[in-house]
C-alpha cells in the first residue's frame, strides 16, 4: 500500500511510462518471432546466436529496454541493430568461442557444387531420382549441418533430407554460378603485376637503398618486412626486398663510393676547416650521451662529412681537445698545416684555445648564436639546455596575441566580483588594463623576436668569418632602433650586446674584414681600399698580430710591408666590382654575392705579387663562423647512439657507415636542415590556416 504521505503520481507521466512500455514490449515480440522464424530456416543466421533479452524497470517492472544476449559468450548488446552486432561481435572474431563452434561444425566440408555436372531435365519421360543424385549427399551434410547448429533432434533431420530446388527442379546450375559469384568476392584476382626487366629492377632497388640510407635509422631494418610494404612491392611488379640486402653487400659498396668521394675531394683541396658540433647537449637532463659530428668546410664552399664521435654528456676540455686533435691528424696525415683550424659550437673556448697556441698556423673559432641563448637567459644556475629562452619567448606571442581578450575579460562583471574577494586578480587587472605594461611587454618581445631572427638567418646562411663583424655591428644598430623606439633609456641591453661581443670576439675577424675584397671601400679618388676606418686601434693591432703568426719569422716582415701596400693601394676597380656583384635570390628575394669564390679567386689570380700576405688572405676569408653542417633528427640519433652502445662492433660500424652515407647525400644536397625542422615548418603553416578559419568562424558567430 502507498503511503499516505507519499507526492501524488502525475498522470500524464504515468500513461507516457505505458505507452513506452507497450512500445517496447512490442518491440521485443517482434524480435522474438524473428529469431523463431530464423531457427525454423526462414531467417538470418546470426538469430541461433543472439537471444533477445526483456529489461524491466525494478521500481515499475514496466519493460524499459531490449537486449540481445550472446549464448557463447553470455554478453550483453543494445537491440537496436542485430545485424550490425552480428557482424562486429561474430564475424569480426570479438566473441571468444564463435570460431570454435565454427571448426567444430567444419569437420566434414561438403563437396563444391560447382564440381558435378548439371543432371539432364528428362530420362525417357521419367524424373530423376533425388537418390542417384550426388546432390542429395551434399544436401544431406548441409542439412546435417544446420541442424547440429540449430539443436534440431535427428527425427526432424529425416524430414528435410531431400532437397527440393527452386521450381521443383534440379538444376545446379544457377547455383553453381552463385558459388562462383561468391568465390570471386571471397578471393578477387589481384591485378596483373607489371612486368619490369632486371635492369629495372635493379635500378629500383638501388633508388630504395639510397632512400633508406639516406634516412639513416629513421626506418628501420624490421619495416622492410612490414606485409603492407611487401604487398606495395608486390603491385609495382618488384620481388621481396630482404633487409639482409641493406646490412650486407650493398651497403659496403655504397659506402666504398662516398667515402673515396669524398677522400679524392679533401686530397685535392690544399687546405680545410674541420668543424664539429655535438658538444653541447641539450637533454643533458636526461643523462643522454652527445654525438659530435665533425665535417670538412673546403675553400671551393663544399662540405663534406668525416664521422661521428660518441661521447659523455659531461665533458673536460682536455678531452676534447684530444679529440679534436685526433680528428685533425685522421684527416691530414703527416700534413697537418693543411687544416687552416676548427669551428666547434659553444662547448669550452679553452679546448680551442690551446690547440691555436700549440699550432700557431690554425685559427679556432666559436660557433656564433646558433642555440638563441647567446644574448639573453632565462635565469637558471641547475642546466644549461633551461636556459634558452624560446619557451618564454612563446608566451610572450601568446599573452600578445589574446591582449584584446585579456582586456576584455577583467571588465566582466563575473571577473569584477572576483578582485572583491582575490587581491592577486585585482593585481593581475591593474596590470592588464596598464598601458605601460603592454609597452614593455612588447618591447622584450620586439627584442627576442630581433635576436631569434638573426640567429636563424646565420644558421641559414652560414657566414665566413669576414662578416662576423659586420653583422654585430648590424645587431648593435637594431638593439639601437629598438631602444628608440621603446624609449629606453638605461642602456643595459647595449652593455650586454657589447659584452657578449667581446666574449665571442677572435681576431681573425678583424684580419679577414681586412683582407677580403668583398668590403673594400670606394674613396674619394676612386680607389677601393680596405676598411680599416671602421676598425678600432685595438683591432688594428690584432690584424698586425695575426698575420705575423700566420707566416713563418721570415715572412713576418715581408708579410707586414705586403699589407701597408694593400691599405694604400687595395684593388682594381674593375675586379672590386666584380666581386661584390650581388643578385636577388630567387628563393628568399634577398640580395646575395653573385659569385661567393669571387674573392678567393683574385688573391690567387690578380694579386698574386703578395707572396706572403695572399698565402695568409686564402686561409682566412673562406674559413665558416658557423659549425653547423649535417644535421640528425631524434630518431635517427636515439637509433645510431644504441647500435653503438651495442656489444656487436659490426653492428657499430654498420650505423657508422650508414651515418656516412646519409650525411655525405645531405651535404651533397646543400640540405642543413633535419627532417623535425622541416615537419614543424610545414604544421606550422598548417596551424596558421586553422587559426585563421577559427578567427574567421569566431568573427561570423559574432
Amino acid at each position: 500500500m502507498a503511503s499516505t504521505s507519499s507526492t501524488p503520481t502525475d498522470p500524464s507521466s504515468c500513461i507516457a511510462e505505458d505507452t513506452a512500455g507497450k512500445a517496447v514490449n512490442k518491440r521485443y515480440e517482434g524480435l522474438v518471432a524473428v529469431r523463431t522464424k530464423a531457427t525454423k530456416g526462414k531467417g538470418a543466421w546470426y538469430w541461433t546466436h543472439l537471444e533477445p533479452i526483456l529489461i524491466r524497470n525494478p521500481d515499475t517492472s514496466l519493460p524499459e529496454a531490449i537486449k540481445l544476449k550472446c549464448s557463447l559468450c553470455e554478453a550483453v548488446f543494445s537491440a537496436s541493430n542485430p545485424s550490425r552486432t552480428a557482424s562486429e561481435h561474430l564475424k569480426r572474431g570479438t566473441c571468444p568461442n564463435f570460431n570454435s563452434v565454427l571448426r567444430a561444425n567444419s569437420v566434414v566440408s561438403p563437396l563444391l557444387i560447382s564440381s558435378f555436372p548439371s543432371p539432364p531435365s528428362h530420362n525417357h519421360g521419367k524424373r530423376t531420382s533425388h537418390m542417384a543424385n550426388p546432390l542429395n549427399s551434399v544436401a544431406t551434410i548441409e542439412s546435417t549441418r544446420s541442424c547440429n547448429e540449430l539443436g534440431y533432434s535427428n527425427a526432424r533431420l529425416s524430414q528435410h533430407q531431400h532437397l527440393v530446388l527452386s521450381g521443383g527442379k534440379e538444376d545446379l546450375s544457377a547455383l553453381a554460378m552463385l558459388e562462383d559469384s561468391i568465390k570471386k568476392l571471397k578471393s578477387p584476382k589481384a591485378s596483373p603485376r607489371p612486368s619490369l626487366s632486371r635492369d629495372q629492377i635493379d635500378s629500383a632497388f638501388e633508388l630504395l637503398a639510397d632512400w633508406f640510407y639516406e634516412v639513416c635509422g629513421s626506418v628501420s631494418f624490421s619495416s622492410l618486412e612490414h606485409p603492407k610494404f611487401r604487398a606495395f612491392l608486390h603491385q609495382v611488379g618488384l620481388p621481396i626486398f630482404s633487409r639482409r640486402e641493406l646490412s650486407g653487400a650493398r651497403l659496403e659498396k655504397r659506402f666504398d663510393m662516398a667515402k673515396s668521394e669524398v677522400e679524392a675531394r679533401i686530397r685535392d683541396a690544399m687546405f680545410f676547416q674541420v668543424t664539429c658540433n655535438g658538444w653541447k647537449n641539450k637533454n643533458c637532463c636526461s643523462g643522454e650521451e652527445n654525438l659530435v659530428k665533425f665535417s670538412i668546410n673546403l675553400p671551393n664552399g663544399t662540405s663534406l662529412y668525416q664521422k661521428t664521435v660518441l661521447t659523455g654528456g659531461s665533458l673536460s676540455s682536455n678531452y676534447a681537445e684530444e679529440i679534436m686533435w685526433e680528428a685533425v691528424m685522421s684527416i691530414c696525415g703527416s700534413a697537418l698545416p693543411r687544416c687552416v683550424g676548427i669551428v666547434a659550437d659553444k662547448y669550452k673556448a679553452k679546448a680551442l684555445r690551446n690547440l691555436e697556441i700549440q699550432y700557431q698556423w690554425m685559427v679556432n673559432l666559436s660557433c656564433q648564436e646558433l642555440d638563441y641563448a647567446g644574448l639573453l637567459r632565462v635565469p637558471s644556475s641547475k642546466c644549461e639546455c633551461t636556459k634558452d629562452f624560446t619557451p618564454v619567448y612563446v608566451m610572450l606571442e601568446d599573452i600578445l596575441s589574446c591582449a584584446r581578450v585579456l582586456q576584455m575579460v577583467v571588465l566582466d562583471d563575473s571577473y569584477k566580483m572576483i578582485r572583491v574577494e582575490d587581491s592577486v586578480a585585482e593585481e593581475i587587472a591593474g596590470m592588464i588594463q596598464n598601458e605601460g605594461f603592454w609597452n614593455d611587454l612588447e618591447a622584450v618581445y620586439s627584442l627576442m623576436k630581433l635576436i631569434r631572427e638573426m640567429a636563424h638567418e646565420i644558421e641559414v646562411e652560414r657566414p665566413f668569418i669576414g662578416q662576423c663583424l659586420p653583422l654585430w655591428e648590424d645587431l648593435k644598430a637594431k638593439v639601437k632602433d629598438w631602444s628608440a623606439r621603446f624609449n629606453i633609456v638605461d642602456g643595459h641591453v647595449e652593455k650586454m650586446v657589447e659584452k657578449r661581443f667581446r666574449k665571442n670576439y677572435h681576431p681573425a675577424w678583424s684580419a679577414a674584414f681586412i683582407l677580403d675584397p668583398l668590403y673594400l671601400m670606394r674613396d674619394a679618388s676612386g680607389k677601393y681600399l680596405p676598411p680599416f676606418k671602421c676598425l678600432t686601434h685595438e683591432q688594428e693591432k690584432h690584424v698586425d698580430q695575426l698575420i705575423t703568426r700566420l707566416v713563418s719569422r721570415e715572412e713576418a716582415h715581408v708579410a707586414l710591408m705586403e699589407l701597408m701596400k694593400w691599405r694604400s693601394e687595395g684593388l682594381d676597380p674593375l675586379y672590386a666590382q666584380a666581386v661584390q656583384v650581388k643578385q636577388r635570390d630567387p628563393f628568399t628575394g634577398k640580395m646575395k654575392i653573385a659569385h661567393p669564390q669571387g674573392s678567393r679567386l683574385v688573391w690567387e689570380t690578380c694579386l698574386s705579387e703578395y707572396k706572403a700576405l695572399g698565402k695568409v688572405a686564402v686561409r682566412l676569408i673562406f674559413l665558416h663562423a658557423t659549425s653547423c653542417g649535417f644535421k640528425c633528427n631524434r630518431s635517427s640519433m636515439k637509433w645510431v647512439c644504441n647500435c653503438m652502445h651495442r656489444n656487436s662492433s659490426a653492428g657499430r660500424e654498420r650505423a657508422q657507415k650508414m651515418t656516412f652515407i646519409a650525411a655525405h647525400a645531405k651535404l651533397e644536397r646543400r640540405d642543413f636542415l633535419n627532417e623535425e625542422e622541416k615537419d614543424g615548418e610545414l604544421l606550422h603553416a598548417a596551424g596558421c590556416e586553422d587559426d585563421m578559419l577559427e578567427v574567421s568562424s569566431d568573427a561570423l558567430s559574432l
